[in-house]
């Protein structure tokens, strides 16, 4: 039971982090390109702060059930007298989930930094490349997490 609720919380982390990674790339900054370029990267730095902090959550969470999720896997197998040896498709997800986590603490820690700064500077120029620079950056988690999903 217990782990049934912790794989039904790491599949939300999931839906949330990849679902608005794809929702802002192929639905929020489409949109957005029918506004001139200081409401564009004004809206879109008010959507990257709060998706950025959802993200963050959907993280944590992933990691804290996805950690349970393997100790319980190995306490099953002590208990039962044998040898853990985890999935191999385990150790792509986590190998995944670390690279993914990487890339998203660039764009939280260096990229979002330079939108932030350049929004408060109105450097709508800068705010526009730091916004390709998160777009490509987001671009790879996406194909990162999806092949996750698929494999």
């Amino acid at each position: 039971m217990l782990y049934a609720i912790l794989k039904a919380f790491h599949l939300l982390g999931i839906v949330v982090w990849i679902g608005g990674m794809a929702f802002m790339l192929f639905c929020l900054r489409p949109a957005a390109r029918v506004l001139e370029p200081p409401a564009r990267v004004t809206l879109m730095h008010a959507a990257l702060k709060r998706f950025l902090a959802v993200a963050a959550i959907a993280i944590v969470v992933l990691f804290i059930c996805g950690t349970a999720m393997v100790g319980l896997a190995w306490s099953a197998a002590a208990r039962a007298g044998l040898a853990f040896n985890m999935p191999l498709d385990w150790y792509w997800m986590n190998a995944t989930f670390f690279v993914m986590l990487a890339v998203f603490i660039h764009i939280r820690s260096v990229l979002f930094r330079r939108l932030d700064a350049a929004v408060t500077a109105a450097k709508w120029p800068d705010g526009a490349a730091a916004l390709a620079a998160i777009r490509w950056e987001v671009s790879i988690n996406l194909v990162l997490g999806t092949f996750v999903i698929f494999f």
